[in-house]
């Protein structure tokens, strides 16, 4: 019986290749900006958004957002 386990590992994929993911994260300097959404409100957005419970484990999706975020901020000063 072959080891499905195997299979499996390093299969994971990041949510920066999910088109749902990324076109939440590009929308959200505009919805930052008609908010005024802090980091917690503009996290939850982008999960609603892109229909996933979480993606602070997976670090390229992380720094997207955080720099995206960020970013906001700026235009803020």
């Amino acid at each position: 019986m072959e080891n499905k386990a195997n299979d499996m590992k390093n299969q994971f994929q990041s949510l920066t290749q999910d088109d749902a993911f990324m076109d939440a994260v590009g929308q959200l300097p505009q919805f930052v900006d008609d908010t005024n959404a802090d980091i917690d409100m503009a996290y939850d957005w982008v999960c609603e958004m892109a229909d996933c419970s979480s993606f602070v484990c997976d670090k390229d999706a992380w720094d997207y957002f955080y720099n995206m975020f960020d970013n906001t901020q700026a235009l803020d000063a």
